[in-house]
């Protein structure tokens, strides 16, 4: 795959205020876990959209979904949602993203992109096995099939930002992973995040994205709890190339 197809990959489209992301201040904490994942350290490239590569700088990942876990919420949770996002995606300058001779700094506005959606899980589940929600990297997009461990499906922003490619674009719904591009300075924070909600169903429908499942959680959080972690495929801040 050429570099006019994979530039796309690092693209970050538009974001939601980080503010929204946040649950109440009485909101209790969740434990959340995710299988390879200690907290603060690299994510596994297996759950990369992308990956580093020896030529190109950069290809496909495996694109498969983690083991996710959780501690059971409050008296009163009727649901779970997990949403994951990076918090340093480049809102300029993307012109520059997978360039040869281009270098995207740490001085660059950072927005959030979402890589993840999924509502509605039954209250009496507390963990999602890895590859129940991407199985491999899918191009145009996963359809929005019922979720394994119940739940559905909102789409992610590689939607938005692959919109443009015909290669690619799509509707995509469900997990695909981190894929920042290879010449950002920025090491890429991603956020696991797992709300206990007070209601059965958020009640969203389909096509709805990371917007409009926030805003419908508001009010009714009872916990939250996040896992952080890292991921880059820039050589020079810890990106291993396979031999």
């Amino acid at each position: 795959m050429g570099m006019t197809k994979i530039a796309v990959f690092g693209l970050l489209a538009a974001g939601v205020a980080a503010a929204l992301v946040a649950a109440p201040a009485s909101a209790q904490a969740l434990k959340v876990s995710v299988d390879g994942v200690e907290s603060g350290k690299m994510i596994p490239t297996k759950h990369g959209f992308c990956m580093p590569a020896a030529q190109g700088h950069v290809g496909p990942g495996p694109d498969i979904s983690p083991h996710i876990s959780w501690s059971k919420g409050p008296a009163g949770t009727k649901s779970y949602a997990i949403i994951l996002h990076d918090t340093d995606s480049p809102a300029e300058q993307r012109e520059k993203m997978n360039k040869e001779g281009e270098t995207l700094t740490s001085a660059v506005p950072r927005r959030d992109f979402f890589h993840w959606i999924l509502v509605d899980i039954p209250a009496d589940v507390t963990s999602i096995a890895e590859g129940a929600e991407s199985n491999a990297r899918v191009p145009h997009g996963k359809p929005a099939t019922p979720a394994a461990a119940g739940g559905v499906r909102g789409l992610n922003d590689f939607t938005k930002v692959t919109a443009t490619n015909d290669a690619l674009k799509g509707q995509y719904y469900g997990y695909d992973g981190p894929c920042p591009p290879w010449n950002d300075e920025n090491i890429h924070h991603y956020h696991f995040t797992v709300y206990a909600l007070s209601v059965p169903t958020l009640g969203l429908g389909k096509e709805f994205d990371a917007a409009a499942a926030l805003a419908a959680m508001k009010d009714k959080t009872l916990a939250q709890g996040e896992l952080p972690a890292i991921y880059t495929t820039n050589p020079d801040k810890g990106a291993v190339i396979p031999k």
